[in-house]
């Protein structure tokens, strides 16, 4: 299974951001939905908090999609 890379320019973002600038969820509604249906993982583990502080590396999922965040060079 492929891994999408996602850049963001700061250090951290914020669980429900980064579903949204991933391409995982549709809008802020569609994201706070997954994690509240244990639908997302983070680093291969259930994630239940939408503020949860994302880093560099870190891979998230939704349905057999990945996407892991990189720093932006």
């Amino acid at each position: 299974m492929s891994i999408r890379e996602v850049s963001i320019r700061d250090d951290s973002i914020r669980l429900g951001q980064f579903l949204k600038l991933a391409g995982l969820a549709e809008d802020g509604s569609h994201a706070k939905d997954l994690i509240e249906a244990q639908d997302v993982t983070v680093n291969d583990e259930v994630e239940v908090r939408r503020g949860r502080q994302l880093r560099h590396g870190d891979v998230v999922a939704v349905d057999g999609e990945q996407a892991r965040l990189v720093a932006n060079r």
